[in-house]
């Protein structure tokens, strides 16, 4: 399967630094968006090094030699997922370690969203509050699960989704990189089919946005990926842009 890519990450219009980071590494198939958190840059520090970690395992593992597996093997996911599972434990322990360098890096910490192609299937790993969306047939669906205080209030039927979005807590995550070291990530596989987009991103763009004002977006952009990427951008924005704002869109062809 044929993967294509657009990346786009943005300052907004409140913000005076970027604490998201995106990374993409067409050879390995692989695609992460992390969105950072910290005061004194330390956000960007912590999402930077999240990104880079998670490439450096996964390049790692990537030939045919021996390697050792940290944190064990799952085998009740694949191949590829035990090496973004495992890309991503690794992240947290680097920054975990980052956090005692410097007094100002102290409780700094990121979500994470990613994806290793194999194939056609998509893995994908997630911590934290940043998302990853399928598209299909026109339709958009969320395929990750907010580790965040105003999602649990939600699933508990607490709140409204509609109440959820203007919330004052709804930017408190419940699970991070950097929070503790036994850290939990949530792995999904995914059989991809030619003409699917998915959608990785920052919440500076779902925080702005709800979910059908995405889908609207990226139906009108005919299948243009740089046109959606900017598009969504623009509309977060438009509404405020009061988060910085990445999206990460992969087309998948035959």
């Amino acid at each position: 399967m044929k993967v294509t890519y657009q990346a786009l990450t943005d300052v907004g219009r409140k913000r005076k630094g970027n604490e998201d980071s995106l990374f993409v590494n067409a050879e390995q198939k692989l695609f992460v968006v992390a969105d950072g958190m910290g005061g004194h840059a330390a956000g960007e520090i912590a999402s930077s090094i999240a990104v880079d970690s998670i490439n450096e395992f996964v390049c790692l593992t990537g030939g045919d030699e021996e390697i050792t597996w940290p944190f064990g093997l799952d085998e009740t996911i694949s191949y590829d997922g035990n090496r973004l599972k495992t890309a991503v434990r690794f992240a947290n322990k680097k920054v975990l370690e980052a956090t005692k360098e410097k007094s100002e890096y102290e409780g700094m910490a990121t979500t994470v969203c990613a994806v290793l192609v194999d194939d056609a299937v998509a893995n994908l790993a997630h911590v934290g509050d940043s998302r990853v969306y399928l598209m299909r047939d026109g339709e958009l669906s969320q395929l990750t699960s907010d580790h965040s205080w105003v999602n649990e209030q939600i699933l508990s039927g607490v709140i409204s989704p509609e109440q959820a979005r203007s919330h004052p807590l709804r930017n408190v995550v419940t699970r991070a990189l950097g929070g503790k070291a036994d850290l939990q990530v949530d792995m999904q596989a995914h059989e991809i089919e030619a003409g699917d987009v998915l959608l990785l991103c920052s919440d500076g763009l779902t925080t702005m946005i709800p979910d059908d004002e995405i889908a609207r977006v990226m139906r009108e952009s005919g299948g243009d990926i740089e046109k959606a990427a900017q598009a969504l951008v623009d509309a977060a924005n438009a509404k405020g842009g009061e988060d910085n704002i990445t999206v990460l869109l992969l087309k998948f062809e035959e």
